[in-house]
């Protein structure tokens, strides 16, 4: 048989995860051609500062400032975007998918942005589109959402998907530090940026819960449409009281497939910190790993865990979707695209329903307990659980919530700030995966 012509590569973006990329290609050549079916050749690697010091593997030769020249370079065949952000990637992509060269990205925000302008451009080309390291890093989770469970019904999604979150708030549970205390330890060991904002404020989880959910339910979703709380107020003493359930506090990205009073079916998209029984899977992800619960109807519970970042973990997704893209060049074929057939409407956030877990400072006299309940049936939260502690001025009533709509918890616990017994509504987070 003749050698079969390679395969051209052209990498934006040589960070961390793009030299990372370099190294495998290298480091697995011989493999990676074999798997294949032609060898892998990188041609040019657009960055921007060729000066800087670089990774041994990365050769300076390949190294060019024009970006859109190298995209448009007539040999190329397969772009692979590690620049993130949304300009210039969003061009840079449009570009090459326009002309039916195929995609490889990680970029998670731009796909949460407008990943259906870059499906659509697709489409039109006939290019493939692939994105597994754009969530949870090295866990293969993308692909047998799309592929695997292509013949079955996913109806939830609850996921670990921020590893900086994740081991702030396993040092809160570990040792008990309280929130600053565990972001400086994940700062100074690598886990955290100089500004964790993104991470810390849910932008980050909500940019991969939209993803996730765009996929399990045939449905687009953006980053826009998902509801998110961060976890800078999360406290010592909700810790604690996660503890005293049986609990641990994840910031959790979900989304779930619903069913209204009417019986249309919608789909709620939420990230926020929330506690989570010790028994759920999820409770055991430490650290900076992640983790993703998937619940589909026939497959029934799917547990995907694995490290969420890094360059070598990141780069180790990257090059799947490589070698899939590559072996549909030779081949001929094409991958998945979009899937949006579904179109379910999208649910507010005060129609999402789940359990809570409040606490009140109040006055510890007669008739308190009885007052607050009645707040509580007012608006027809129902309460599972009640623990008082404390006695005097230092009275707190903890109540555990049935399941009941975050509207109507919401206005219960304004109703609850407006008693004279109830002196603060010291804490209200979700409980999920009971």
């Amino acid at each position: 048989m003749s050698p079969r012509l390679p395969v051209r590569l052209a990498l934006l973006g040589c960070g961390t995860v793009g030299a990372d990329v370099v190294r495998l290609l290298q480091s697995h050549a011989d493999d990676l051609a074999a798997r294949v079916g032609a060898p892998l050749e990188l041609v040019g690697i657009a960055v921007r500062n060729p000066a800087a010091e670089r990774d041994p593997a990365v050769e300076p030769a390949l190294l060019t400032t024009d970006a859109a020249g190298l995209v448009a370079r007539a040999d190329v065949d397969i772009v692979v975007e590690l620049i993130g952000g949304i300009e210039p990637a969003r061009g840079l992509l449009l570009s090459a998918l326009g002309r039916g060269v195929s995609v490889v990205t990680a970029n998670k925000a731009l796909l949460a942005q407008d990943g259906v302008t870059l499906y659509e451009a697709a489409a039109g080309s006939g290019a493939d589109l692939y994105f597994e390291a754009s969530v949870a890093g090295a866990i293969p989770l993308l692909r047998p959402m799309r592929e695997s469970l292509a013949g079955d019904r996913i109806d939830r999604v609850l996921g670990i998907v921020n590893g900086t979150c994740n081991y702030v708030l396993s040092r809160m549970d570990a040792t008990g530090a309280d929130f600053d205390e565990a972001l400086k330890e994940a700062t100074a060991l690598g886990y955290a940026e100089a500004d964790p904002t993104a991470d810390i404020d849910g932008g980050d989880a909500a940019a991969k819960a939209a993803i996730l959910a765009s996929i399990a339910f045939h449905t687009r979703v953006t980053g826009a449409d998902v509801y998110r709380e961060g976890i800078a107020e999360v406290t010592a003493a909700e810790i604690s009281g996660a503890q005293a359930m049986g609990c641990v506090v994840k910031l959790l990205a979900i989304a779930e497939r619903d069913v209204d009073g009417l019986g249309r079916e919608g789909v709620s998209v939420r990230v926020h910190p929330a506690m989570i029984p010790h028994s759920h899977p999820l409770a055991g992800v430490r650290d900076a790993f992640n983790a993703v619960f998937i619940e589909a109807a026939a497959a029934g519970p799917l547990m995907f865990y694995g490290r969420g970042a890094g360059g070598a973990p990141t780069a180790s997704a990257v090059l799947g979707d490589l070698v899939v893209a590559a072996r549909n060049r030779v081949s001929g074929a094409r991958g998945p695209g979009e899937s949006a057939y579904a179109d379910l409407p999208l649910r507010p956030i005060g129609q999402s329903v789940t359990s809570y877990y409040v606490s009140l400072d109040v006055a510890d006299k007669a008739g308190v307990l009885a007052t607050v309940a009645q707040v509580f049936a007012a608006h027809d939260v129902s309460i599972r659980t009640v623990r008082q502690e404390g006695h005097s001025d230092d009275a707190t009533l903890v109540l555990v919530t049935h399941t009941a709509t975050n509207a109507a918890l919401a206005a219960t616990v304004e109703d609850l700030r407006g008693l004279d017994t109830v002196r603060a509504v010291a804490s209200v987070l979700r409980v999920e995966g009971g």
